[in-house]
Order: C-alpha cells, then structure tokens, then sequence
C-alpha cells in the first residue's frame, strides 16, 4: 500500500539511517585518519631526526676520543691511559643532561597556560 509521494512506508526511514551511518563513518574518518597521518608525519621526522643526531653525536665523541689519544703525545699515556676515557664520558653526560634540559624546557612547555601561571589554585 503506498504512501504519501508514491513511496512505500519503510524506504524514508532506510534512507535516512543509511545516510546517517554513512555521515557518522565518514566523520569519524575525517577526525581521525586525518590527524593520524599529521602525527605520523610528525613521529618520522622526529624519529629520523633523533637516529641522525645520535649518529653524529657517537662520531664527534669517538673523534674527541681519538684526538685525545693520539695527540695529546706522552702526556695522557701509560699510567694515564683511562684519561680520555674519563673526559669523552664526562663530556657525553653533559651533553645528555644539557639535551633532557632543553626538552623539558622547550617550545611545547612555553605555550601551555600551565607555565604561565594560570589554571594553578
């Protein structure tokens, strides 16, 4: 028995769940396969970035060590053979310590309202 405008009672209420579902999957893909791919994107820099710098962070230390050793001439021989040892590794913990500081304090931290003073009772 049709209804009003020639259609069958059920197919208005099929088609508007059918686009409901449909508008929530394709929202649901808009908020997060979207952001997903930004912070993947974000996540590979960084990732590239850190392997990079450790790369190159290990090779300064060894070439510091190296230099140390072999020109320094008598002076850090023999009975003071673990000195360049001690110094590279001296010099490597600062600069892991001057690195977790830079973090902590960095860009990201200045723009929250926490630093700021606000939102603390």
């Amino acid at each position: 028995m049709p209804g009003r405008g020639g259609r069958k009672g059920g197919e208005g209420l099929t088609d508007g769940g059918k686009d409901f579902v449909t508008l929530v999957l394709d929202y649901a893909k808009q908020e997060t396969v979207g952001p997903l791919k930004v912070m993947g994107r974000f996540v590979l820099w960084g990732v590239l970035g850190s392997i990079f710098l450790a790369i190159g962070l290990a090779m300064l230390l060894l070439a510091l060590l190296r230099l140390l050793q072999t020109e320094t001439g008598v002076h850090l021989r023999g009975n003071w053979s673990w000195a360049p040892y001690l110094l590279t590794t001296v010099i490597a913990v600062v600069v892991a310590v001057l690195m977790v500081l830079m973090i902590r304090r960095g860009p990201a931290r200045k723009r929250t309202p926490e630093t700021k003073g606000k939102g603390k009772s």
